[in-house]
């Protein structure tokens, strides 16, 4: 493996950002995760670094830990069902994100930021979490990052774990074999290192871009 990257992880405890962090524990080119939370994951490897921080709208607080990591994974988040107004929602999706933002910016410009996104996000859409979704992408191409919008579709936890929405158990199994309505967390987690690694050609990545790119090699591994 020809490069080595350290990335940065926003909602480790959910259903996507467990999987992404379950993906980058087990990656050779990944060499250290620092993984910002609330409160401590409870989870022990060598890769690991937990940086708790109790205001999201604050990274100025810890941005001496935050210094030279090639990508940001983004998988903090909330369904519209778990808030009761719209600002809210506003706030954890688009707020939360943008803070951070601009800090990482400074410290890393040249970094991959990959955000969690949806499908069916649209700036301009009908549902009101697709406006914000849409918006925060849009807003999020003002930076200088290397930035990738990924739309997954159902997420499916990692092997031991188990969706917190009932939606979820439901209809996973039968979507598992859909490329375009669901994706294992494990492969949600290896298409962002894969992003980092090797880049896309699209900056916008669809259930079934996500699918493809998680199954991409670099040349020495071909």
């Amino acid at each position: 493996m020809a490069k080595k990257i350290s990335v940065i992880l926003t909602g480790a405890s959910g259903n996507a950002g467990s999987g992404v962090l379950h993906a980058c524990l087990g990656h050779p080119a990944v060499e250290k995760v620092t993984a910002v939370v609330r409160r401590p994951l409870g989870k022990k490897d060598d890769k690991l670094v937990e940086v708790v921080l109790d205001d999201f709208l604050d990274w100025s607080k810890i941005k001496a830990k935050l210094g030279n990591h090639d990508a940001c994974f983004w998988c903090l988040g909330i369904s519209q069902s778990d808030v009761k107004t719209e600002a809210e929602y506003r706030r954890i999706t688009y707020d939360l994100t943008m803070a951070a933002a601009k800090v990482l910016e400074k410290l890393d410009p040249g970094m991959t930021f990959c955000f969690l996104s949806g499908l069916g996000t649209k700036e301009n859409g009908r549902f009101m979490w697709a406006r914000i979704k849409g918006q925060t992408e849009k807003d999020l191409g003002d930076f200088k990052f290397k930035l990738y919008n990924f739309r997954p579709g159902f997420i499916h936890p990692v092997e031991g774990t188990k969706s917190r929405y009932l939606s979820g158990r439901l209809l996973y199994p039968l979507l598992k074999h859909s490329k375009t309505m669901s994706v294992e967390a494990d492969d949600f987690g290896l298409a962002m290192i894969n992003a980092t690694l090797y880049g896309y050609e699209k900056t916008t990545l669809e259930n079934i871009d996500i699918r493809d790119l998680a199954q991409r090699k670099g040349p020495s591994e071909k």
